[in-house]
């Protein structure tokens, strides 16, 4: 393994923690900006240090771990949330030739399989921590992740039937002429829900409702465990907004700009759009939110395969 490479694989998880600390202070900014009030101006210019503040005291906080607890995977719960999300954006095409993983032929599966997993942090915290709202918290996140993935897998179908590849450059290549986003503009819908659900976030963040779960299935998490799960959320969000730019946006593509900065500007609207719908949609009933998977979502990715077939199929013939 030649020298640049080790560098990057040690960098790349320093600087996805640095920027999912960061989007702490966007969206609180962004938020009170969205809600006509004032976001955290106090520490530094701006607020700028606000996330520094917080993390130190995250650091320095009492790492208490319940005496009824299950301690060995109490501890591994966190841990195991944030490798699978670091590990999925190995397959993150940045550029033509940027990337940790290189040119990998089953980008997206990996990262379909390193999202699964996501699935054993929660329902392992929730039963770990032997607390009836942390286990009924996991639960839900369970039911709601694993229910959600399946709506996600057949969303992209439509994307790999279209490029004729699992490989992300591949479908970056594929979209030269038009983005995804414009043919593919169903898959693209019930892609963004489910993302949004996969990372639980407002208003899909029915496994940490507050008003009848406490926080869920990480209720008795203090310290940097607590701040392992919170940090995890907003490199989800990083992670999903990625997805998003490669697969329906063009990725790298755009003209004048270098390649890298079209995929940061393009990321970074995604992942503003994730942040406004926090402060702009109330939050459903769980029943709610299930049904709108198993009864719309589901109904309309299985409709955008066969009409993506169907019209592949008849090009083919003419």
């Amino acid at each position: 393994m030649t020298y640049p490479a080790i560098l990057t694989i040690i960098l790349t998880p320093v600087v996805l923690l640095g920027l999912a600390t960061v989007l702490t202070w966007v969206e609180r900014r962004l938020l009170g900006l969205w809600q006509d009030r004032h976001g955290p101006d106090r520490v530094g210019p701006g607020g700028m240090l606000q996330a520094v503040a917080d993390g130190t005291k995250i650091l320095f906080k009492q790492d208490w771990v319940p005496p009824f607890a299950d301690r060995g995977v109490f501890v591994a719960a966190p841990a195991i949330g944030m490798m699978t999300v670091l590990l999925s954006f190995a397959a993150i095409p940045v550029t033509t030739r940027a990337g940790i993983a290189g040119d990998m032929n089953v980008g997206l599966l990996f990262m379909l399989g390193m999202m699964g997993l996501g699935v054993y942090s929660v329902v392992l915290a929730g039963w770990s921590s032997n607390s009836k709202y942390a286990l009924l918290g996991g639960m839900r996140a369970a039911a709601q992740m694993i229910s959600y993935e399946v709506f996600m897998g057949l969303s992209l179908l439509g994307v790999v039937m279209v490029a004729g590849s699992f490989s992300l450059r591949d479908i970056v290549a594929a979209q030269a002429g038009l983005w995804f986003i414009v043919p593919q503009c169903l898959g693209f819908g019930v892609f963004m829900l489910a993302g949004i659900a996969e990372t639980h976030r407002l208003p899909f963040d029915l496994p940490e409702g507050e008003n009848e779960l406490g926080a869920g299935f990480h209720t008795e998490y203090s310290g940097m465990k607590f701040g392992m799960f919170f940090i995890s959320e907003y490199a989800g969000i990083v992670l999903v907004s990625c997805l998003v730019t490669t697969l329906y946006l063009g990725g790298w593509r755009g003209p004048w700009l270098p390649a890298g900065v079209w995929f940061a500007l393009k990321t970074c609207c995604v992942v503003v759009f994730f942040i406004l719908l926090r402060a702009g949609l109330p939050r459903p009933r769980y029943d709610q939110l299930m049904a709108l998977g198993w009864k719309v979502l589901l109904p309309l990715s299985l409709f955008n395969v066969m009409a993506t077939g169907t019209i592949l199929m008849l090009r083919a013939s003419l």
